[in-house]
């Protein structure tokens, strides 16, 4: 308390407006001596952390995926149980956990920039991912796109699907989808790799479902083959995931305009 100023006065001081303003200064004052706040730096990383993508300098990243050895006796589904399901395929399906090509290229491998891109912000697609419901799997089974980017999901088939997405960092959800109804659309804000998709009625229907912050991924073809493209100068961390045969990183460096060419191999 001033000295001199009575109790009650010194009240009515802390109620008046230039008492609160002189003492938001002091604070701001005392905090900047700490260091607590940095406006210039802060304004310097958000301005960092959205720089666009120099086309110009960009370059490429592309390589293959293979596995090691034959791949496991295939298994294949019982459909019996659904007729509508069982009158859709002549033949049987199998699990489609393990798809090879030629020269055991191994497909359905999901191939994407794990770290390097810190400094940088890339917006949605608006346009939509497609997952349809066709001869009662899902398709494809492995499906990627990015946060905020809508999924859109059909169902094709002569029977009623129940969509359920269990993901850990998006909220969880579980749909009907009758047969011939209209497509629905979903999104998910947070990225998130491999939220398993089942359906309720049919087990044997699985997917699984990759949100990215960016766009630098790809899911390989029976060929394995897999391009990452428009990628600004730097190292990179560079993961390849398999539902069966789990996840490989390499550390990739790459200059303006230059080509690199990378292979996982999987046991």
């Amino acid at each position: 308390m001033p000295a001199g100023v009575s109790p009650k006065r010194n009240r009515i001081l802390r109620r008046s407006p230039a008492y609160a303003a002189a003492l938001a200064a002091c604070v701001a004052i005392i905090a900047c001596s700490k260091g607590q706040l940095a406006e210039p730096a802060r304004v310097a990383q958000n301005a960092a952390s959205s720089a666009a993508v120099d086309s110009t300098t960009a370059g490429v990243i592309t390589g293959a995926a293979f596995l090691d050895g034959p791949p496991p006796a295939r298994q294949s589904i019982d459909m019996s149980s659904e007729p509508a399901c069982a009158k859709a395929n002549s033949s049987p399906l199998d699990s489609l956990e393990v798809v090879t090509g030629e020269n055991n290229a191994l497909a359905n491998v999901v191939v994407f920039v794990k770290s390097g891109l810190e400094n940088y912000r890339f917006d949605a697609p608006k346009q939509a991912a497609v997952l349809d419901q066709k001869d009662c799997t899902y398709a494809p089974r492995i499906l990627a796109l990015m946060a905020n980017q809508p999924l859109e999901i059909h169902n094709d088939d002569a029977t009623i699907h129940n969509v359920h997405a269990m993901p850990k960092a998006n909220s969880e959800w579980n749909r009907a989808q009758r047969a011939g109804s209209p497509p629905f659309r979903v999104s998910f804000p947070t990225p998130e790799l491999a939220i398993p998709f089942m359906c309720n009625v049919h087990p044997w229907m699985r997917a699984f479902v990759f949100v990215f912050a960016s766009p630098y991924y790809a899911v390989t073809n029976t060929a394995g083959d897999f391009k990452l493209r428009n990628l600004p100068p730097g190292t990179y961390t560079i993961e390849a995931w398999h539902e069966k045969y789990g996840r490989q990183d390499q550390s990739v460096a790459i200059g303006p305009r230059e080509s690199k060419t990378i292979s996982f191999r999987f046991q």
